[in-house]
């Protein structure tokens, strides 16, 4: 930024530099900082066994399992090199087969990754909701805003599948629901996805769900059809028609991003391994709630006995397990 002319150059290209350089800028200040508080922790250390000061040694033992979290939060940041990383996250969840043992399971992961978000002081919108006949949500798209939410996330991007005793059957038997997961970066202003409007039809339609009078007497809810390509992308939570739109048309912009970035990452050879074309049964991570407890990665071979800590978003060593097998 010091360099000569570079207040001249444009606008975007001026926020986009201020913003990366932020970006590195706090990147730098948390390793100083945690390099500092270690250092401090290790003079405090050596102090208290000299001194035999055993309120000090307990106090030294919290900080350094603290100082750990944190230089492993650290570490695994590091492993996000991905331009896209750094973005937001969309995030669509749709049941299977199985009626509404399946669309509660849809609801059941809706609810983990919104548990998983807050707890990271990440912002969760639902842009997109279709509600299930009985029970739990045949569908939903939300968007998470926050650092790396893309980076962490992409991660959870497959079928996961739930075997358990279903509430919905009334004879007890077990089931097995799968629902998919389909996770995108977030398009910024700074890249240009060129769309041409001939290209598109827009449908609207009344939209379903909670929203009082208003939502059952417009026709604000829109669909947006990519016709080249027979990508949808479709928003019905905002009262206005004009917003929905807009939202729609982020998520369209995010969809063909996505199938471009996979184009030339097939010609590369770099895709993911475990990012397949969706399909049933092949599942990522199964959650088995009976005959006994727990969740399996089968990209990572991680389990987690505490299905219920999974469930309120405790999916962290997951997301672990997958970037650093990668």
């Amino acid at each position: 930024m010091a360099t000569p002319g570079f207040w001249q150059k444009d606008q975007e290209e001026v926020s986009r530099l201020s913003q990366e350089r932020a970006w590195m800028r706090g990147e730098i200040d948390a390793w100083q900082k945690l390099y500092k508080e270690t250092e401090d922790a290790r003079i405090l250390a050596e102090i208290a066994q000299e001194e035999r000061d055993e309120t000090a040694i307990k106090e030294v033992r919290r900080d350094m399992a603290r100082l750990q979290r944190e230089i492993k939060g650290m570490e695994l940041t590091s492993l996000l090199g991905d331009p896209d990383d750094k973005r937001n996250a969309i995030v669509a969840i749709n049941a299977g087969a199985g009626g509404t043992e399946a669309q509660d399971w849809v609801e059941m992961l809706f609810r983990m990754y919104t548990r998983w978000a807050e707890d990271k002081g990440m912002d969760v919108r639902v842009i997109d909701y279709l509600p299930g006949d009985e029970a739990g949500i045949k569908n939903v798209t939300l968007t998470i805003t926050g650092p790396y939410a893309y980076g962490y996330l992409k991660s959870e991007h497959g079928i996961h599948r739930m075997v358990r005793i279903s509430p919905f059957d009334a004879t007890g038997r077990r089931h097995t629901t799968f629902a998919s997961i389909s996770v995108l970066p977030e398009v910024d202003t700074d890249i240009v996805i060129e769309i041409d409007e001939n290209d598109l039809r827009i449908d609207t339609y009344r939209a379903s769900g909670p929203g009082g009078q208003h939502v059952n007497k417009t026709s604000s809810a829109v669909r947006i059809t990519h016709l080249p390509t027979g990508i949808v992308a479709q928003c019905q939570n905002e009262k206005s028609q004009h917003r929905n739109k807009d939202l729609a048309m982020k998520v369209l912009k995010a969809k063909l991003y996505k199938a471009e970035k996979e184009k030339l990452e097939q010609k590369k050879h770099e895709m993911h391994q475990t990012q397949k074309e969706i399909a049933w049964g092949s599942q990522i991570r199964s959650y088995v709630f009976n005959p006994y407890r727990l969740v399996k990665d089968h990209r990572t071979n991680m389990e987690e006995g505490n299905v219920d800590r999974v469930m309120d978003g405790g999916i962290d060593m997951f997301i672990d397990a997958y970037l650093r097998l990668k």
